[in-house]
């Protein structure tokens, strides 16, 4: 049995979750980090000596940083096809998976701490509307990107869009004046239809 540490209203908790989802897996969740604690326990820290969610284990196997989790259950389950056979198909979506942990979910970070996690007479402002305007930059970048294709990597869903469907879902349902993009709201629709999505889809930003 799979054993996932971490809280749903984590991001990188996200997409874990949908990806288990998507490869039909049963596992386990105990709810770790934010009001929940645990991650400072020696225990947790044993397991994974960042203190940071998610961390999975598997018959005595740890392993933590979430899109590194995702690749591996999507190799270990190929039928799944997440991970694509075509190594140009897996590099795009591989990619578009560091460009949401390097890029676009650093840019939003301000925003969301700012605005969803802060009392408003402790927010930067101005660290608000740098991160809303960066955000607004990679959301156009996305759509652009988008405009000739179904999914991030193609045709077909990948690890990918788990990733930057997460943070998707996090930037488009915020209270902060981005730019509507077509592509990336098509393309998001497409995501949150999946029943993978259906525990994402639900979820509050909080």
């Amino acid at each position: 049995m799979l054993k996932v540490w971490g809280r749903l209203s984590s991001i990188n908790v996200q997409k874990l979750v949908w990806c288990l989802d998507e490869i039909g897996a049963s596992f386990e969740r105990v709810d770790a980090g934010g009001e929940h604690g645990v991650v400072n326990g020696p225990e947790y820290r044993a397991m994974n000596p960042n203190g940071l969610v998610p961390t999975l284990e598997e018959d005595g196997f740890v392993l933590w940083e979430s899109n590194a989790i995702v690749r591996y259950l999507a190799a270990k389950h190929p039928e799944a096809r997440l991970w694509p056979e075509d190594l140009r198909v897996r590099a795009d979506a591989d990619r578009w998976m560091d460009w949401q942990a390097t890029a676009s979910t650093p840019a939003l970070r301000d925003a969301f701490w700012g605005l969803i996690r802060t009392p408003p007479e402790k927010r930067d402002e101005a660290a608000i509307r740098r991160s809303v305007e960066k955000t607004d930059e990679n959301m156009a970048i996305l759509d652009r990107w988008l405009a000739n294709r179904a999914y991030v990597a193609g045709e077909a869903f990948t690890t990918g869009d788990i990733a930057v469907g997460c943070y998707a879902h996090r930037a488009l349902n915020m209270p902060i004046d981005i730019q509507q993009r077509p592509n990336v709201t098509a393309w998001y629709e497409r995501l949150m239809a999946r029943p993978g999505a259906a525990q994402i889809a639900t979820l509050p930003i909080t």
